[in-house]
């Protein structure tokens, strides 16, 4: 059986090098990081995590929260964790919350009895027992926990859902419907007052009526489409808080026939990599999935060692993509 002492002589390296590899891997360079791997894979060293774990009172671990995991703008979140925790030599457990509190509190009491080291929470949930009382490392990302003061990684969602509308009254249409997130979701509040903004900002009255409540899911963009369409006079132009939402609009629109964007422009929101592949591709904004993940695991990593962060609010850049689900209004 393979030696620390065998991975440091094919690396090249010092054995405390090969130690500081695995337990502080950014402490080291990349390039030392890809011998030592490299040795350890040659030499199939299976390291004594337990013992190392034992030692140091950690377990090497992180919870993610995560909402929704079949949501496939979520899934990119998590490819990005999942990358930068193996480069800090973290494993990732996932937690499929559903957004309900009771499993939010089992998952975060992995952390108090040792089973995991810190909380990513993808959700605008604090998930402890205790509201008032954070009782482990935890990093917010992606859906803001508001009055807190989590470290947290957010998209400038009211800047971009007023650049969405501004695209479509570009286009000429001031009858725009809306199909929201969830009423409780920070997020959906956000997107909701850009849109208002835009709307306000063109001189356009923004009616209430025209805002119809979905759960991100492809079904409810059925749902709430189907109620748009009966609206008199009908909208020429929705704006979807998400591309699931977006993508079951559409498909509602085709089945009773009404043409996209001829008849009704449809927009969406996260740029999944189902939106290019629609028919017609869908209209969205571009949100650094991956770099919601990457940026999350990075800052958590910091807060678990008790390191000072420099910026405890980071906000991603997001982009609008514009292709051929909008049109001009007639």
């Amino acid at each position: 059986m393979a030696t620390i002492r065998d991975v440091s002589k094919l690396a090249g390296v010092s054995v405390a090098t090969v130690s500081r590899t695995l337990s502080h891997p950014d402490k080291v360079t990349e390039k030392t990081r890809k011998k030592v791997h490299a040795a350890i894979e040659e030499t199939d060293y299976k390291p004594d995590v337990l013992a190392r774990n034992f030692r140091t009172r950690r377990s090497s671990s992180i919870v993610v929260l995560v909402p929704d995991i079949a949501n496939p703008f979520f899934s990119r979140v998590i490819r990005g964790i999942e990358k930068q925790a193996q480069i800090l030599g973290y494993s990732v457990l996932l937690g499929d919350t559903q957004g309900m509190r009771e499993r939010e509190i089992t998952y975060t009491k992995m952390v108090n009895t040792s089973q995991a080291d810190g909380i990513i929470q993808l959700d605008s949930h604090i998930p402890f027992e205790d509201q008032n009382k954070i009782t482990a490392p935890i990093v917010n990302a992606c859906d803001c926990v508001r009055g807190t003061d989590l470290p947290s990684v957010q998209l400038d969602n009211i800047s971009a859902a007023e650049d969405m509308t501004d695209h479509l009254i570009s286009l000429g249409h001031k009858n725009i419907a809306v199909i929201s997130g969830p009423e409780e979701h920070s997020i959906t509040n956000d997107r909701l007052s850009g849109h208002i903004k835009a709307m306000e900002k063109a001189g356009i009255h923004f009616d209430t009526s025209k805002v119809t409540y979905g759960d991100y899911s492809i079904q409810s963009g059925v749902e709430a489409a189907e109620k748009i369409f009966n609206m008199f006079p009908r909208p020429s132009a929705i704006f979807c808080m998400n591309d699931e939402m977006a993508i079951g609009a559409i498909h509602r629109a085709k089945q009773i026939g009404f043409s996209v964007p001829d008849d009704i422009s449809i927009t969406g929101f996260d740029n999944i990599s189902f939106a290019e592949f629609c028919d017609p591709p869908l209209t969205t904004i571009s949100q650094p999935a991956e770099e919601f993940g990457t940026t999350a695991m990075t800052m958590l990593y910091k807060v678990m060692r008790e390191e000072e962060l420099k910026q405890k609010y980071k906000l991603l850049p997001f982009e609008l993509i514009t292709r051929q689900s909008t049109g001009p209004a007639k």
